[in-house]
C-alpha cells in the first residue's frame, strides 16, 4: 500500500478484513506509515527503496500530482501496479510496470468514518486483459459492485462524482453558516438532507425536484434574495442556482 490516507486508510482496512497479507506500508510520513501498517500487520516504511520487490500488486493511494513521481521510483518488473485516482490516466504507471491499471473506488472518504466497503462501486481498467483480470478478481473480494470501465468514463464518474458529493456538501455547509448566523440549530436540516437523498433510491433526480425555482415561484424567490442581502456571495449562488432549475424545469 503506497499511501496512508482516507482512501489508502479505507482501501488497505478492506483488504486485511477480506483477509489478503499486506506486505508493506509507504508513506512520506512515517508516523502515518507506521499507524496505518500497525492495522493491517504490515511493515512501514518511508522510503520507496525498502517497498519488497515480490508482492503480487502495488496500490498507489496518494495525491493526484504524486502519483507519476511515485511511478518513476517503482522497478516492479512484471508485478501489477494500480493507482486509485478518478482523474489521471493510468498511463503513467508506465515506468513502474507493464502491468498496471486503475482500482478506483467511486466513494468519498474521512479516516474516522466506517463505511461498508460491499456497497462501494470500484472501476477498474487495465493495460491488458490478464491485469484486468486480476484487477477485477481481487476488486470482487471486497466489493459488491464491481465495474469494467474505461479512462474517458472514469473521468466523467469523478466529474458527477464532485458535483453529488462535493458540491451538494458545499451547500450543506452553505446553509449550516445561514442558520447558524441567525442562531438556528442546523441539526433542524438533517431531516430534510437524509428524505432529498432518500428520495434518489425511489425516482430520478429530474422528478424528485422541488422549491420555488421548479415552481416559477418568483415572489418567493425574491424573498429570499432580501433575507440573503447580508450574504453577497451566497445571493449570487442562489441566483445562479434557481435560474438553472428553471430552465431545466
Amino acid at each position: 500500500m503506497i499511501g496512508s490516507g482516507n482512501v489508502a486508510t479505507h482501501m488497505a482496512l478492506a483488504l486485511y478484513k477480506a483477509g489478503l497479507n499486506i506486505t508493506a506500508v509507504f508513506s512520506r510520513n512515517i508516523s502515518n506509515a507506521e499507524y496505518l501498517a500497525s492495522k493491517v500487520e504490515a511493515k512501514a516504511t518511508d522510503r520507496l527503496k525498502d517497498i519488497p520487490n515480490d508482492a503480487d500488486l502495488y496500490l498507489v493511494s496518494v495525491k493526484d500530482s504524486a502519483v507519476a513521481a511515485v511511478a518513476k521510483n517503482l522497478e516492479l518488473n512484471e508485478n501489477i501496479v494500480a493507482h486509485t485516482a478518478g482523474a489521471i490516466s493510468q498511463d503513467v504507471l508506465k515506468p513502474a510496470s507493464k502491468n498496471y491499471g486503475v482500482f478506483y473506488p467511486l466513494q468519498t472518504f474521512s479516516k474516522n468514518k466506517e463505511l461498508n466497503f460491499n456497497e462501494i462501486p470500484l472501476c477498474i481498467e487495465a493495460a491488458n486483459r490478464q491485469t484486468e483480470d486480476h484487477l477485477m478478481d481481487l476488486a470482487k473480494k471486497i466489493s459488491g459492485r464491481v465495474y469494467s470501465i474505461n479512462e474517458e468514463q472514469r473521468q466523467i464518474l469523478h466529474v458527477a462524482a464532485v458535483f453529488v458529493s462535493n458540491f451538494t456538501n458545499y451547500m450543506f455547509h452553505l446553509a449550516e453558516d445561514i442558520t447558524s448566523h441567525h442562531k438556528i440549530d442546523p441539526e433542524i436540516l438533517r431531516p430534510l438532507i437524509r428524505e432529498t437523498v432518500h428520495k434518489l433510491q425511489h425516482m430520478s433526480a429530474y422528478h424528485a425536484q422541488t422549491g420555488p425555482a421548479a415552481r416559477g415561484d418568483e415572489n418567493t424567490m425574491n424573498k429570499h434574495l432580501e433575507l440573503l442581502r447580508q450574504f453577497p456571495e451566497l445571493k449570487e449562488v442562489y441566483k445562479m442556482m434557481s435560474e438553472a432549475i428553471m430552465k431545466r424545469h
